[in-house]
């Protein structure tokens, strides 16, 4: 009934991501400070690890469970023989049990368990009642022992009889029933406690009278009687299950019971009893575990709250980190009186004093390791191994002070030696140590302090804890209460009786009553588990050190370089970085066998520079991970003075800097193709480490060095000149290839190469005073300009007569020449189109005739004339490319190269060229291109081409400049007919909805004239849409003017209407009425309408005014007992103050006379041609908000809005629900059909490879509801 009603919520916490460790499969972590182990969450099973949980800590239930042998249950590896019987479910019961109480993991995993039960691997992800579960789990142990000894302990444990009394009232007869229980369901609804309900149940009696009779059988009629109910066998454990969910009828939704409901930790049961005569330790019940639900109804989480009754947890406040300082100082002061001051230095003093302090004096030696991480903050390994061996071997080496005990899985002190038949045993007095402070003083010290602050532990038998599917944590008994009320509240309770006593060896024993092989099964697993986790921390903690030794390396150009390029003198060493440095020595040493003299340890990091040290290890007892020691790290090893002879500066601000140094190579030949002009070869014309010219070198320099310094390690003379290449000026950002450089000042002559932010790979270039006798190098101010014969190249100039990039007819290529032209950077392109032309002699050819230089894009199409008057480099045209000569004009600086068609958008190479100032106004630009073409007259205006090539928006302007308008040469305007439209003002398409009442009359005048639109209606049929024209207006007129404006349309002439608010008016988005516009005095910009919408209009016989918050929807009465519709009528529905379904229905009653409750409604999705059906429903709680949104039609998921159809059914007197029609149908079969063939098209077009991606968006839908059910065995 409740769907996926516990579908777990997502919520942090439980688990996390982790980042996968290097050394493999990390293995399962150990038990946490409370020393209990968690269960593992298979997507969904927390109401199973709940359940489970309990029956855990329900000690009688455990040991009944525990003493059932293999020779009863068989054994796990009989269960695939034929014949054998092995009773699967107890048995994994039994290791699941094992392991949750023996093995040292913080969660345990129920895979074996519910594979046991038969569910497959979806299961695991299927959420379900824990209390349908904790009665479908006893059935199966019942069914699973049948036979055996434990077939009746379900029972014993569980089960209860209540008897059922009616009594005649007039001959007193009683006639009686029993009735079984494995657990009580109580109510919550109208109830504020368990008493209540439990009273309201057992206590208060139902009388049968006046139409309500019961029949006696001693007096043969109806007669009055009450009936009433009493608990007459009481099990020894008792479990409740509170009706927190239920179905509202009337509202038709789910709900949970969250107002509070309180229950007790102690109750007697006596006043709801049959029999009252016993002693009240036969009817009092002390509560142990709560199972809690946190969510709703469609979405929640497990988790159980337990009182540890045997104390095989650790428990410790949870609130003592949010307590005051002064609590906590006070605190301190108790335990430190109370405790000898620890030694952590003496393994010997540490393991004492964590014995000692724990409860039962004695510590697994499984945890020790644990507890010891706790004391200290260190392990074992890390502290004392190195010096004392491993734990166990310290242990047995001091017999005098520890002895092992419990098969050797526990040790305790001599001293404290617990006893050997009631071993672990609790204390029944706390112990102190030798001399403490007396308990007066300290509580005199608390208040002062104003303390009202609780011991360490709480009282025997109130531990409580959290079992939240992974996580265990402490809490306290007052806790509990919290869970009165609330998303997150208590929904089942269970109880056990105040007589039922455990033994005391039974507390903390986790082994006791657990059968030896089992214990054997816990203990293998955890010395797996143990050398699991040794292996891994060994390799996650291994980390791959590259070691440099001094011997093989030299100081040069600032830093260590390998003396032998071929071997770069480093070995690769792999060492545990929980080892001190001193051990990381010593291996080295040991490596290292002809070193002689101090070993110095250096942190070194390779730079482009070379090898840079840093700082040096130098305490040998710290640990390599302390010392920030990573995997891939570099360390020099060295006598920590000098290298080679040559002392080395460490740390950063002696970072090696490689800088490119950049020196002048200008030879006679050079120079002397430099002025004759002569083309150079491309691949730098064969000079070492650059272009002819300039000649470069790597060096590398000390960071801390000043400039002086870098021009003297040069041998520079000190005249020379030192520059930083110009972040403006580099080569290849601009056309002419020449670049610049700026000259270092005087004072950052005296600054370090890190103060002037110098990196590696910044150029240095050197000049001596006689460089700037060349023409390659040019001084303006600090400027130095380099033009470098490899700047001195080429332009390709290609002829084309007929100019235009498309081609031409055949002849043209034999007329099309290309030459190349010697150019620099600083020449002038005017003077490149002369030297062109007097090559291609267009001189003599065509005298008079006019020609420009023109570039080309990689499609081939030319770009705009290149201004003459600029060079080529600040014209941006790059050496060693093609420029196209081409008749006609080429613009000045201030002039723009424009294209312009008349009326439409041009077509490629139908565009017409002109050339404008930049100055001009678009008026003026206007009329330059009708005098270009021969056109005349004021009915004119441009417009811009948008980023599709169509004719965009106009030039509203006419007064700005082309400047201000950022029109820029090259850009295409389009000559448009008609006069500017005014700023502001829209260009709305309008059509006409037609008359149905006389519609062959309304369009005779207009028939094959004008356009039409199809419209498609409900059940199939359609109204053609005529086009009545285009209606320009401002978009600061109201929403009245529009409409009147609409009625001068020459296609409306013979329409007539008293006034405006006879007319409606559509917008139509997709081809569909989408919207009927509001507010007469509205504008139509705050209508939200844009140029270019389509408006359509429609002639009303009444007046109408919609409100903001009225729907006009179109309602059809279902014809009874048929399949069709009356004809659909319009109906205005307000839903400003009440938008939900219930408006609706009331409105719809009332405008047809019936009652809202025999109406059924539905709205039509004629896309789909499916009806949703509206009811009285409220929505779905959002997880992320948890808040309930409101129930409104005009949302989610009906989204009601003008001109949809709603299908209503009248059931006084149609039986018929299904509001599907014919037509409809018909459209499903075609939708069926179209989404066939593209089902086939998409999987031909997947064989190839092409197969399309799911949709984006697409909601993952509900899991279906699937039963809870255990598979069991034949054992009959």
């Amino acid at each position: 009934m409740f769907g996926n009603l516990f579908e777990e919520e997502e919520e942090g916490g439980s688990s996390g991501t982790h980042l996968p460790p290097k050394g493999g499969d990390e293995p399962p972590p150990a038990r946490g400070r409370s020393d209990l182990c968690g269960i593992k969450n298979q997507g969904g099973t927390c109401y199973l690890n709940s359940l489970l949980q309990t029956l855990l800590f329900t000690p009688e239930f455990r040991e009944e469970l525990f003493s059932l042998g293999p020779d009863e249950l068989g054994c796990l590896e009989d269960k695939d023989k034929p014949g054998a019987k092995v009773r699967l479910i107890p048995l994994e019961l039994q290791r699941l049990f094992a392991r949750l109480l023996l093995v040292d993991q913080q969660s345990a995993s129920t895979a074996d368990l519910t594979d046991s039960f038969g569910w497959n691997s979806s299961e695991g992800t299927n959420q379900h009642d824990v209390q349908e579960l904790n009665r479908i789990l006893f059935s199966a142990l019942e069914h699973s022992l049948v036979g055996t000894s434990g077939s009746t302990f379900i029972h014993r444990l569980y089960h209860g009889t209540i008897v059922n009394s009616i009594v005649c009232k007039e001959c007193g007869n009683v006639s009686q029933r029993q009735e079984d229980f494995l657990d009580l369901t109580v109510c919550v609804s109208g109830v504020l406690s368990l008493e209540e309900a439990l009273w309201n149940m057992f206590v208060e009696e139902e009388l049968f009278e006046g139409n309500n009779l019961y029949r006696c059988a001693k007096c043969d009629r109806l007669v009055t009687a009450a009936k009433s109910a009493k608990l007459q066998k009481l099990p020894p454990f008792l479990t409740m299950s509170l009706l927190r969910f239920s179905f509202d009828f009337a509202k038709c939704e789910r709900y949970k019971e969250t107002g509070r409901y309180s229950f007790p930790f102690t109750f007697n049961l006596r006043p709801f009893c049959e029999q009252t005569n016993g002693d009240d330790s036969d009817y009092t019940y002390d509560l142990f575990s709560v199972i809690i639900h946190k969510g709703g109804c469609y979405g929640g989480h497990y988790h159980v709250y337990i009182r540890d009754i045997d104390q095989l947890g650790r428990w410790e406040p949870p609130e003592e980190d949010c307590k005051p300082k002064t609590q906590r100082k006070v605190k301190e002061v108790v335990k430190e009186a109370f405790e000898p001051k620890l030694q952590e230095d003496d393994p010997l003093s540490v393991l004492t004093s964590i014995i000692s302090q724990d409860p039962s004096k004695t510590v697994l030696v499984d945890q020790l390791g644990q507890k010891l991480m706790q004391k200290i903050g260190s392990s074992w390994s890390k502290r004392f191994r190195k010096h004392y061996g491993p734990i166990g071997k310290f242990l047995q080496s001091q017999s005098d002070v520890f002895m092992l005990v419990s098969n050797g899985t526990r040790v305790a002190l001599k001293t404290n030696l617990p006893s050997p038949v009631t071993e672990p045993q609790i204390p029944t007095e706390p112990t102190t140590n030798s001399d403490p402070p007396t308990a007066s003083d300290l509580g005199a010290a608390e208040q002062q302090q104003g303390s009202n602050q609780k011991p360490e532990a709480e009282p025997e038998g109130s531990h409580w804890f959290d079992l939240n599917d992974s996580t265990v944590t402490s809490i306290r008994e007052s806790d509990i209460e919290k869970q009165f009320q609330g998303k997150e509240s208590a929904y089942m309770l269970f109880y056990r009786k105040t007589q039922l006593q455990r033994p005391s060896e039974a507390l903390n024993n986790p082994q006791y009553k657990v059968p030896v092989h089992l214990v054997q099964m816990a203990q293998e697993e955890n010395i797996k588990l143990r050398g699991m986790r040794e292996k891994f921390e060994a390799t996650n903690n291994t980390v791959e050190l590259h070691l440099h030794l001094a011997p093989c390396y030299r100081l040069d150009n600032g830093a260590l370089q390998p003396a032998d390029k071929e071997h770069n003198g480093g070995t690769d060493l792999s060492f545990d970085r929980r080892k001190t440095v001193g051990d990381l020595r010593l291996a080295i040493y040991q490596m290292q066998e002809l070193w002689e003299g101090d070993m110095a340890l250096t942190v070194a990091k390779s730079l482009p520079a070379g090898l840079h040290l840093y700082n040096t290890l130098t305490d040998d007892n710290v640990s390599l991970y302390s010392a920030g020691i990573y995997t891939n790290s570099d360390l020099f090893v060295w006598n920590g003075r000098e290298v080679c002879g040559a002392t080395i500066l460490t740390g950063a601000e002696w970072e090696p800097v490689l800088l490119t140094v950049v020196r002048p190579f200008v030879d006679e030949d050079v120079e002397q193709e430099e002025r004759d002009g002569e083309e150079y070869k491309e691949n730098g014309g064969g000079f070492e480490n650059g272009g002819p010219g300039l000649k470069r070198e790597a060096r590398g320099f000390a960071g801390g060095v000043t400039l002086c310094e870098v021009k003297e390690a040069l041998g520079e003379p000190k005249e020379s000149v030192l520059c930083q290449e110009h972040k403006g000026g580099k080569r290849g950002e601009q056309g002419g290839g020449a670049s610049g450089w700026r000259v270092f000042p005087p004072d950052d002559m005296q600054r370090t190469l890190k103060e002037l932010s110098l990196k590696d790979g910044d150029a240095l270039l050197v000049l001596e005073p006689q460089s700037f006798d060349s023409s390659v190098f040019t001084l303006n101010g600090d400027v130095v300009t380099v033009t470098t014969p490899s700047d001195c190249r080429w332009l390709q100039v290609e002829f084309q007569p007929h100019g235009g990039g498309g081609g031409g007819g055949e002849g043209e290529g034999e007329e099309r020449r290309k030459i190349k032209v010697p150019a620099t950077g600083n020449m002038l392109l005017g003077e490149v189109k002369q030297r062109a032309m007097e090559e291609l002699q267009l001189q003599q050819k065509s005298p008079g005739a006019q020609f420009c230089l023109r570039q080309v894009d990689c499609t081939g199409k030319l770009l705009p004339p290149v201004c003459e008057e600029l060079s080529v480099r600040d014209a941006g045209v790059r050496l060693m490319t093609t420029l196209t000569l081409c008749p006609g004009n080429a613009p000045k600086a201030s002039q723009l190269f424009l294209h312009f068609s008349v009326g439409a958008a041009p077509s490629t190479g139908m565009e017409m060229d002109i050339i404008v100032e930049e100055t001009y106004t678009v008026k003026e630009c206007l009329k330059s291109m009708l005098d270009a073409v021969g056109l005349d007259g004021t009915c004119w205006h441009l417009r811009r081409l948008d980023w599709c090539e169509e004719v965009g928006e106009p030039l509203m302007d006419e007064d700005a400049s082309l400047s201000e308008l950022k029109i820029s040469s090259g850009d295409t305007l389009v000559v448009t007919e008609g006069q500017l439209p005014p700023k502001g003002f829209l260009k709305l398409t309008m059509w006409l909805y037609p008359d149905p009442q006389n519609t062959e009359t309304d369009f005779n005048h207009t028939a094959g004239e004008t356009q039409s639109l199809s419209l498609p209606l409900c059940g199939g049929s359609t109204v053609e849409l005529r086009s009545v024209g285009q209606v320009e207006i401002s978009d600061e007129a109201t929403l009245e003017d529009l409409k009147t404006q609409v009625l001068t349309l020459p296609a409306l002439q013979n329409v007539c209407l008293p006034i405006t608010a006879f007319m409606r008016v559509w917008q139509l988005e997709g081809g569909r009425l989408a919207r009927i516009l509001r507010g007469q005095q509205l504008t139509l910009r705050k209508l939200k309408l844009s140029s270019g919408t389509d408006l359509c209009v429609q002639q009303l016989l009444k007046e109408e005014d919609l409100g903001p918050k009225e729907v006009l929807v179109n309602v059809k009465m279902g014809v009874p007992g048929e399949r069709s519709y009356y004809p659909p009528e319009e109906l205005v529905w307000d839903a400003s103050r009440d938008s939900s379904p219930r408006s609706l229905r009331t409105c719809l009653a009332a405008h047809y006379g019936l009652s809202p409750d025999s109406l059924l409604l539905a709205k039509h999705q004629p896309d789909k041609h499916i009806w949703e059906e509206i009811s009285n429903w409220n929505q779905q709680v959002s997880k992320k908000k948890k808040k309930k949104r409101t129930e409104s039609l005009l949302g989610a998921p009906f989204h009601l809005k003008d001109g949809d159809t709603i299908g209503i059914k009248n059931l006084l007197i149609d039986n018929n629900r299904d509001f599907v029609t014919q037509e409809d149908e018909q459209g499903q079969q075609r939708l069926r059909e179209q989404a066939e063939q593209r089902r086939k098209g998409e999987k031909a077009a997947g064989s190839d490879g092409t197969a399309p991606q799911r949709k984006a968006g697409q909601t993952k839908s509900r899991k279906p509801e699937v039963a809870l059910s255990i598979n069991v065995g034949e054992f009959r």
